[in-house]
């Protein structure tokens, strides 16, 4: 058996470095906790490739004496922690005394630093936590720390290191949560000399959620307060209409600590239930103010998780501040059909004075072409909407005959009559008016099934001997859209579009995407970083619903990440249903007959039976069961 003996400082100093700097990210963490906990108004972050070069902190905090800079980087030294009463009660970011020991033990660091009163600064130098060099120098008040080859003495450390993009990324959302947790600090963010974040620190949660994650998200909130005894929720979330494809937008923090906690997420969304719809996550910044020994926050060494004395109370707390914001935001609006018109009461709403439009008698009428040059063409740009509120794309305006959308050819003329009666080929054996001639030239075309019509343009209804059929048009679409996709006799067909369309996005759904570049280039997108924290997407695949491109993409991000911990084709599938399921007929969206006869044909044969998701696409009702369930057997 192996002797026991006491581990070799610098090895321990090592382990004890794997265990608090786990990449670039937790090195500007650590460090801008302890200029915050220094009582600093301003901090700058500045990284160069990803933080793995160089990483510099410059805070305008208390500054650290000269006899005390080297004790600094000694293991468990703190000016933080006294007594056992201390760690019962903990009201400071930092207070293991382990950081500025770990990240010096595997890296060169420079540490130049100035109290107020003081004449003149202190300049160190370590190197592996080894001193190299102490002197006086000058400097302005505060600390300022270079951070220099992260890991050059831990060479198995650095090969798990990701690329530049994505460490940059990780320690963007490190600046993100420190300034959303201290607004009253302004926080400058610089990643390769380029500005990313920049916060006023007037102590406003608004402004330093508008200058990290955007306006669209900060115009977008909900105020959130609620407040007990002992517990204080307050910040804000978003309304149901403005969720996320995945939690990356979702921001807890307890006493100023920014955390991950399940129970709070639990909370949140609780009080969305009903709101939303399934795979859509609220976005919400939200701070709990409680007492200092109702929390245990010497739970990890990362400092991240935390552990409540009482879980009930502060569940209670985020889900009654959450839903009472969403209830003042819905109101006791009711909304009324009347006589055609849309009424509002109980609720505002614009009054417009108009009655709502009548279906339109021949909206399946063909055009002359004198008609169509003349009028049609005209009306294109402000025929935004169908009779019935279904949207309307520019393409459609322009489509001729019964040209299906997609790559649904029609495999036989669908006649319509002037008044929008539509007329299908007449059954095997019956002859048609126009005598046995036309029937020999379209025998072959006629089908064994009737299209009755479509329930809630939804589901399209279809008698076939003595069965009706039941079809989901969204299933089936989808379904056909994905095998294709999948066994890539669909070329990559996409639409270029004329203005690119801007998404905000969280850093790691950027770095997501744009790491998969190649890839959804295959699938016809086309998109690039557009300044700190949105994406500017310039192509998509052909027919790709555009109304939440940004939403297509936080789908496509999550996917794509949870693909990393399964195998390349199971990812690919994800992101194919994904694809599919964007470009196909969406349910209550009017469709054409040739359209719907294509999916019936497709349905009918056997070569459509689930969707993507293993969902069937029809249901059948024998003449048998309607027999039964009316009692005429």
């Amino acid at each position: 058996m192996a002797k026991i003996r006491e581990m070799p400082p610098h090895l321990a100093d090592l382990i004890a470095a794997g265990e608090v700097v786990e990449r670039p990210a937790s090195v500007v963490k650590e460090l801008c906790e302890n200029s915050i906990d220094a009582g600093a108004r301003s901090v700058t972050v500045e990284i160069k490739n990803g933080g793995m070069t160089e990483i510099r902190v410059t805070d305008d905090g208390c500054g650290i004496a000269s006899d005390e800079v080297e004790t600094a980087f000694l293991r468990h030294a703190t000016s933080k922690l006294y007594t056992q009463r201390d760690l019962e009660a903990i009201g400071t970011l930092g207070f293991r005394g382990e950081a500025l020991a770990a990240i010096a033990s595997v890296s060169r660091v420079e540490l130049l630093t100035r109290e107020r009163d003081a004449a003149e600064g202190t300049r160190l130098v370590l190197e592996a936590g080894v001193k190299k060099d102490k002197s006086p120098a000058g400097a302005p008040v505060g600390t300022t720390v270079y951070v220099r080859d992260l890991f050059f003495n831990t060479p198995a450390r650095q090969k798990f290191m990701k690329n530049d993009r994505a460490e940059s990324s990780a320690v963007g959302v490190a600046v993100v949560r420190l300034a959303l947790s201290h607004p009253e600090v302004s926080i400058r963010y610089l990643r390769d000399g380029r500005e990313e974040y920049h916060t006023p620190g007037d102590g406003m949660l608004q402004s330093a959620a508008y200058c990290t994650l955007g306006r669209e998200f900060a115009m977008g909130l909900l105020e959130v307060s609620n407040k007990t005894d002992t517990l204080e929720a307050t910040g804000y979330t978003s309304t149901p209409g403005a969720a996320r494809g995945n939690r990356s937008w979702q921001f807890f923090f307890v006493n100023g600590r920014a955390v991950k906690s399940k129970l709070l997420q639990a909370a949140v969304e609780q009080a969305y239930k009903n709101s939303l719809f399934t795979g859509r996550f609220p976005v919400c910044v939200i701070n709990i103010t409680m007492n200092l020994s109702a929390v245990d926050v010497n739970v990890h060494p990362t400092k991240m998780e935390v552990r409540f004395s009482d879980e009930r109370a502060v569940f209670d707390v985020v889900y009654w501040a959450v839903r009472g914001a969403l209830d003042r935001e819905e109101g006791p609006g009711e909304l009324k059909l009347s006589a055609g018109t849309l009424k509002v009461t109980g609720a505002k709403a614009p009054d417009t004075g108009a009655a709502a439009p009548g279906p339109r008698k021949d909206f399946f009428r063909s055009l002359p072409a004198e008609e169509y040059r003349a009028g049609k063409l005209s009306q294109a740009p402000a025929a935004r909407q169908r009779p019935g509120g279904d949207r309307v794309e520019f393409r459609d305006v322009l489509r001729s005959g019964y040209q299906t959308r997609l790559d649904l050819p029609a495999s036989r003329p669908v006649a319509v009559a002037a008044e929008g009666e539509v007329k299908y080929p007449a059954p095997r054996g019956e002859v048609p008016a126009g005598g046995a001639d036309e029937t020999a030239g379209a025998a072959e075309e006629v089908p064994d099934w009737r299209l009755v019509g479509e329930a809630l343009n939804t589901y399209i209804i279809v008698e076939r001997g003595d069965s009706i059929f039941l079809i989901d048009k969204h299933a089936a679409h989808e379904r056909i859209l994905f095998d294709k996709l999948k066994a890539g006799k669909r070329a990559p067909s996409a639409q270029l579009l004329m203005t690119p369309v801007i998404c905000s996005l969280s850093e790691e759904d950027i770095r997501t995407l744009t790491d998969n570049g190649g890839f959804l280039r295959d699938l016809g997108f086309e998109l690039d970083e557009f300044g700190a924290g949105s994406v500017a997407l310039r192509q998509v695949p052909m027919d790709m619903d555009l109304s939440d491109p940004r939403g297509t993409l936080e789908e496509i991000a999550g996917k794509l990440r949870l693909g990393g911990r399964r195998d390349v084709e199971a990812m690919a599938d994800d992101v194919l249903h994904t694809v599919a399921c964007k470009a196909a007929i969406k349910a209550g969206s009017r469709s054409e007959p040739a359209e719907l006869a294509e999916l019936i044909e497709k349905v009918l044969s056997g070569a459509v039976r689930y969707c993507p998701h293993g969902r069937p696409v029809s249901m059948e009702l024998t003449k048998y069961q309607l027999d039964r369930s009316f009692k005429r057997t």
